[in-house]
Protein backbone atom coordinates (compact mmCIF):
# COMPACT_ATOMS: atom_id res chain seq x y z
CA UNK A 1 0.00 0.00 0.00
CA UNK A 2 1.33 3.47 -0.95
CA UNK A 3 1.38 5.22 2.41
CA UNK A 4 1.43 8.93 3.36
CA UNK A 5 5.23 8.68 3.21
CA UNK A 6 5.03 8.51 -0.62
CA UNK A 7 5.61 12.27 -1.02
CA UNK A 8 8.84 12.17 0.97
CA UNK A 9 9.92 8.95 -0.76
CA UNK A 10 9.45 10.55 -4.19
CA UNK A 11 11.60 13.53 -3.15
CA UNK A 12 14.29 11.31 -1.69
CA UNK A 13 14.32 9.18 -4.83
CA UNK A 14 14.78 12.26 -7.01
CA UNK A 15 17.67 13.41 -4.82
CA UNK A 16 19.36 10.00 -5.09
CA UNK A 17 19.01 10.07 -8.88
CA UNK A 18 20.71 13.48 -9.03
CA UNK A 19 23.43 12.41 -6.58
CA UNK A 20 24.30 9.39 -8.71
CA UNK A 21 24.63 11.39 -11.92
CA UNK A 22 25.90 14.81 -10.80
CA UNK A 23 28.82 13.67 -8.65
CA UNK A 24 31.75 13.98 -8.70
CA UNK A 25 31.21 16.38 -11.63
CA UNK A 26 29.89 19.06 -11.63
CA UNK A 27 29.20 18.62 -7.87
CA UNK A 28 32.03 17.10 -5.87
CA UNK A 29 30.14 15.30 -3.06
CA UNK A 30 26.79 13.52 -2.79
CA UNK A 31 25.87 15.25 0.48
CA UNK A 32 25.96 18.65 -1.28
CA UNK A 33 22.67 17.70 -3.00
CA UNK A 34 19.80 17.78 -0.50
CA UNK A 35 16.05 17.76 -0.08
CA UNK A 36 15.55 21.17 1.53
CA UNK A 37 14.32 24.71 1.01
CA UNK A 38 16.39 26.89 -1.35
CA UNK A 39 16.14 29.66 1.24
CA UNK A 40 18.11 27.58 3.77
CA UNK A 41 20.71 26.06 1.50
CA UNK A 42 23.57 26.25 4.05
CA UNK A 43 26.44 24.31 2.47
CA UNK A 44 24.34 22.63 -0.23
CA UNK A 45 25.16 23.20 -3.86
CA UNK A 46 21.88 21.83 -5.23
CA UNK A 47 18.58 21.87 -3.36
CA UNK A 48 15.41 19.95 -4.23
CA UNK A 49 12.25 21.53 -2.79
CA UNK A 50 8.64 20.34 -3.08
CA UNK A 51 6.62 23.52 -3.63
CA UNK A 52 3.40 22.36 -5.29
CA UNK A 53 1.11 19.31 -5.03
CA UNK A 54 -1.75 18.79 -7.45
CA UNK A 55 -4.22 15.92 -7.64
CA UNK A 56 -4.42 14.28 -11.04
CA UNK A 57 -8.10 14.76 -11.85
CA UNK A 58 -7.90 12.82 -15.12
CA UNK A 59 -7.12 9.58 -13.31
CA UNK A 60 -9.38 10.26 -10.31
CA UNK A 61 -11.92 7.53 -9.67
CA UNK A 62 -14.47 7.61 -6.91
CA UNK A 63 -15.98 4.79 -4.94
CA UNK A 64 -14.40 1.70 -3.44
CA UNK A 65 -12.26 -1.15 -4.73
CA UNK A 66 -12.41 -4.74 -3.54
CA UNK A 67 -9.45 -5.57 -1.29
CA UNK A 68 -10.46 -8.93 0.09
CA UNK A 69 -13.51 -11.15 0.25
CA UNK A 70 -15.31 -9.00 2.82
CA UNK A 71 -13.38 -5.71 2.67
CA UNK A 72 -13.48 -2.74 0.32
CA UNK A 73 -11.08 0.22 0.37
CA UNK A 74 -11.71 3.70 -0.97
CA UNK A 75 -10.02 4.22 -4.35
CA UNK A 76 -6.46 5.62 -4.16
CA UNK A 77 -5.60 9.19 -5.18
CA UNK A 78 -2.91 10.08 -7.72
CA UNK A 79 -0.82 13.24 -7.44
CA UNK A 80 1.64 15.30 -9.47
CA UNK A 81 4.49 16.83 -7.45
CA UNK A 82 6.45 19.92 -8.54
CA UNK A 83 10.01 20.17 -7.22
CA UNK A 84 12.10 23.33 -7.44
CA UNK A 85 15.74 22.49 -8.20
CA UNK A 86 18.11 25.36 -7.39
CA UNK A 87 21.87 25.68 -7.75
CA UNK A 88 23.94 27.39 -5.02
CA UNK A 89 27.50 27.90 -6.16
CA UNK A 90 30.30 28.42 -3.62
CA UNK A 91 32.72 29.60 -6.30
CA UNK A 92 34.23 33.11 -6.28
CA UNK A 93 31.81 35.85 -7.36
CA UNK A 94 33.20 36.17 -10.87
CA UNK A 95 32.74 32.42 -11.49
CA UNK A 96 29.53 31.85 -9.52
CA UNK A 97 26.90 32.36 -12.23
CA UNK A 98 28.63 30.13 -14.76
CA UNK A 99 29.08 27.46 -12.10
CA UNK A 100 25.34 27.54 -11.31
CA UNK A 101 24.45 27.32 -15.00
CA UNK A 102 26.62 24.22 -15.32
CA UNK A 103 24.90 22.53 -12.38
CA UNK A 104 21.41 23.27 -13.68
CA UNK A 105 22.38 22.20 -17.19
CA UNK A 106 23.63 18.88 -15.84
CA UNK A 107 20.42 18.44 -13.80
CA UNK A 108 18.27 19.05 -16.90
CA UNK A 109 20.35 16.50 -18.79
CA UNK A 110 19.78 13.87 -16.07
CA UNK A 111 16.01 14.48 -16.00
CA UNK A 112 15.75 14.26 -19.78
CA UNK A 113 17.78 11.02 -19.79
CA UNK A 114 15.64 9.49 -17.02
CA UNK A 115 11.94 10.09 -17.79
CA UNK A 116 11.12 7.32 -15.30
CA UNK A 117 12.41 7.18 -11.74
CA UNK A 118 13.99 3.72 -11.75
CA UNK A 119 13.10 1.13 -9.13
CA UNK A 120 16.55 1.40 -7.53
CA UNK A 121 15.65 4.94 -6.40
CA UNK A 122 12.31 3.99 -4.87
CA UNK A 123 12.12 3.29 -1.17
CA UNK A 124 9.51 2.43 1.42
CA UNK A 125 5.91 2.18 0.20
CA UNK A 126 6.84 3.27 -3.35
CA UNK A 127 9.18 0.29 -3.64
CA UNK A 128 6.63 -2.06 -2.05
CA UNK A 129 3.99 -1.11 -4.64
CA UNK A 130 6.39 -1.00 -7.64
CA UNK A 131 5.35 2.60 -8.28
CA UNK A 132 5.86 4.13 -11.73
CA UNK A 133 6.97 7.76 -11.30
CA UNK A 134 7.37 9.87 -14.44
CA UNK A 135 9.83 12.78 -14.41
CA UNK A 136 9.73 15.82 -16.69
CA UNK A 137 11.13 19.35 -16.81
CA UNK A 138 8.26 21.81 -16.43
CA UNK A 139 7.89 25.29 -17.88
CA UNK A 140 6.21 27.40 -15.15
CA UNK A 141 5.72 31.08 -15.85
CA UNK A 142 8.12 33.61 -14.38
CA UNK A 143 5.48 35.02 -12.02
CA UNK A 144 4.96 31.62 -10.41
CA UNK A 145 8.71 31.25 -9.89
CA UNK A 146 9.21 34.70 -8.36
CA UNK A 147 6.38 34.13 -5.85
CA UNK A 148 8.52 31.48 -4.19
CA UNK A 149 11.14 34.12 -3.42
CA UNK A 150 8.94 37.20 -2.87
CA UNK A 151 8.36 36.66 0.86
CA UNK A 152 12.01 36.28 1.74
CA UNK A 153 15.00 38.57 1.88
CA UNK A 154 16.92 36.17 -0.35
CA UNK A 155 17.64 37.23 -3.93
CA UNK A 156 15.98 35.26 -6.71
CA UNK A 157 18.06 32.34 -7.96
CA UNK A 158 17.70 30.70 -11.32
CA UNK A 159 15.93 27.36 -10.86
CA UNK A 160 14.26 24.60 -12.83
CA UNK A 161 11.10 22.69 -12.00
CA UNK A 162 10.87 18.91 -12.11
CA UNK A 163 7.40 17.37 -12.22
CA UNK A 164 7.03 13.90 -10.70
CA UNK A 165 3.73 12.42 -11.82
CA UNK A 166 2.01 9.21 -10.82
CA UNK A 167 2.56 9.39 -7.05
CA UNK A 168 -0.27 7.34 -5.53
CA UNK A 169 -1.64 7.63 -2.00
CA UNK A 170 -3.87 4.80 -0.84
CA UNK A 171 -6.82 5.53 1.41
CA UNK A 172 -7.14 4.17 4.94
CA UNK A 173 -10.92 4.32 4.69
CA UNK A 174 -12.47 0.86 4.42
CA UNK A 175 -15.86 -0.75 4.76
CA UNK A 176 -17.03 -4.28 5.40
CA UNK A 177 -19.32 -5.94 2.91
CA UNK A 178 -21.30 -9.12 3.32
CA UNK A 179 -21.56 -11.73 0.64
CA UNK A 180 -24.88 -13.15 -0.56
CA UNK A 181 -25.15 -16.65 0.88
CA UNK A 182 -28.83 -17.49 0.19
CA UNK A 183 -30.95 -16.82 -2.83
CA UNK A 184 -34.66 -17.61 -2.82
CA UNK A 185 -36.49 -17.51 -6.11
CA UNK A 186 -40.29 -17.77 -6.20
CA UNK A 187 -41.70 -19.05 -9.45
CA UNK A 188 -45.38 -18.33 -9.90
CA UNK A 189 -47.36 -21.15 -11.48
CA UNK A 190 -48.98 -20.11 -14.69
CA UNK A 191 -52.26 -21.63 -15.86
CA UNK A 192 -51.77 -23.11 -19.29
CA UNK A 193 -53.89 -21.41 -21.94
CA UNK A 194 -57.05 -23.20 -23.04
CA UNK A 195 -56.81 -24.95 -26.31
CA UNK A 196 -58.69 -23.25 -29.04
CA UNK A 197 -61.43 -25.27 -30.60
CA UNK A 198 -61.13 -25.80 -34.30
CA UNK A 199 -63.47 -24.01 -36.64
Amino acid sequence: MADYTALAEAGEGLVELLRDHLTPEPISKRELISLCSPHESENNQLTVYLFHIEEDQQSASGGYVQQSRDLQRMSPSRFNLSFLITAHSKAPVQLREADQYRMLGAAIQVLKDHPLLEQQYLGGSLADTNAVIHLSVERPNFEQMTKIWSNTSKPYKLSIVCKASGVVLDSKRTRRVSRITDVQIDVAQRTPPRERSGL
